[in-house]
């Protein structure tokens, strides 16, 4: 079975930075795509940035210009650097891998979730 875990979350006063780090890990050949979603309470979960194993980057409306994804492919590790948090910044973010080729299957994965939580 494949393995992401993750870390990085936390508390931080708005304005401030976190670096958010998930690691695959199991008999894994290749990973087409990683991303971060986040799930506030009482609301659903949303896609918050994804990168394809060529570099190629999708961000939510919301985190453009402040948030940063990337991966490094040896490691089959995902980060995502977030600048300038926000109080609405606030929620449990959860790793994703789609695509993941093992031995034994091709298949979707998650993460046990890490929680960032903006305040003063």
């Amino acid at each position: 079975q494949v393995l992401l875990v993750e870390s990085g979350g936390g508390l931080v006063q708005p304005g401030g930075s976190l670096r958010l780090s998930c690691a695959a890990s199991g008999s894994i050949f290749s990973i087409n795509t990683m991303g971060w979603y986040r799930q506030a309470p009482g609301e659903q979960r949303e896609l918050v940035a994804s990168i394809t194993s060529s570099g190629n980057t999708n961000y939510a409306a919301s985190v453009k210009g402040r948030f940063t994804i990337s991966r490094d492919n040896a490691k089959n590790t995902v980060y995502l650097q977030m600048n300038s948090l926000k109080p609405e910044d606030t929620a449990v973010y959860y790793c994703n891998a789609r695509g993941v080729l093992t031995t034994a299957s091709l298949g979707t994965y998650w993460g046990q979730g890490t929680q960032v939580t903006v305040s003063s």
